[in-house]
């Protein structure tokens, strides 16, 4: 069974870092690409990265660029978002997905992992 489960939320005061991780399971992770979406209350569901399966490239949404950093541990078959500088704008549930950048109809999402951030 093809699965994506997120751990690493919390509760963090602002400037503070959390490091979020995706655990894959039924599939090996490095073979696909793995996306770091977050939706916030009355917002939509939005991409913030992508770690590509080749040539380790990564893509970054403005709004998280230069403070957030995703990475991949193939021994482990997890991918993490490091978030440093965090803000009280990133307060919202975060989810890893094997696609990148938008959602698509019928997408099977986990339950995501909240991460809250106090001034």
């Amino acid at each position: 069974q093809v699965q994506l489960e997120e751990a690493g939320g919390g509760l963090v005061q602002a400037g503070g870092s959390l490091r979020l991780s995706c655990v894959a399971s039924g599939f090996d992770a490095d073979q696909v690409a793995i996306g770091w979406f977050r939706q916030a209350p009355g917002k939509e569901r939005e991409g913030i990265s992508c770690l590509s399966n080749t040539e380790e490239s990564t893509w970054y949404a403005d709004s998280v660029k230069g403070r957030f950093i995703t990475s991949r541990d193939n021994a482990k078959n997890t991918v993490y978002l490091q978030m440093n500088s965090l803000k009280l704008e990133d307060t919202a549930l975060y989810y890893c997905a094997t696609l990148c950048f938008t959602s698509i109809p019928g997408y099977q999402w986990g339950q995501g992992t909240q991460v809250t951030v106090s001034s």
